[in-house]
């Protein structure tokens, strides 16, 4: 596990730090994004990019703590990332509640989105199961979970911080 070490430190520092940008971001824009007659995306967005961040910060932490067992681990993984998996797909379904009170031009951008956050969430809840089942290797899956959530949440938050401003 010494050679994760480094990883961890380097990707909870960088979440940290983004997710605390991107909440300073929002802020700037608050009126804007609460304001949108969008059914929820903006503010939606919002949440699912502090969301994303905020898990991969999570992650990193946890696995920072010495002395742990795999198992545990694994469970700590699963949990992180099925429970960002469960809130952004509600936020989502919410969303897609009043598909049809949103103008056409905006379907295939959140069908994007949609898309996007199940590539950024399931590969963590997948890491977490194979830390349980084929052990230290199921990391790679959570490599790919990370790296997809940070893309995410800075496509949400271009969007929010430049796009609305536009």
């Amino acid at each position: 596990m010494d050679e994760w070490h480094d990883f961890f430190l380097a990707t909870s520092a960088a979440a940290g730090v983004l997710t605390g940008l991107v909440f300073v971001g929002v802020s700037i824009n608050l009126e804007k994004i609460v304001s949108q007659s969008d059914g929820g995306g903006l503010t939606g967005r919002a949440a699912e990019a502090l969301i994303l961040l905020l898990a991969v910060l999570t992650a990193s932490i946890l696995l920072l703590v010495p002395g742990q067992s795999i198992s545990l681990m694994g469970v700590e993984v699963i949990v992180v990332g099925g429970a960002a998996y469960a809130w952004i797909v509600t936020i989502q379904v919410l969303h897609l509640r009043n598909w049809s009170t949103i103008p056409s031009g905006l379907r295939m951008p959140l069908v994007l989105r949609v898309t996007i956050a199940q590539i950024s969430t399931l590969p963590t809840v997948i890491a977490g199961i194979a830390l349980l089942t084929v052990g230290f290797d199921g990391l790679y899956w959570l490599v790919a979970g990370m790296v997809f959530s940070t893309l995410a949440a800075m496509f949400d938050a271009w969007v929010l911080l430049v796009e609305i401003n536009r």
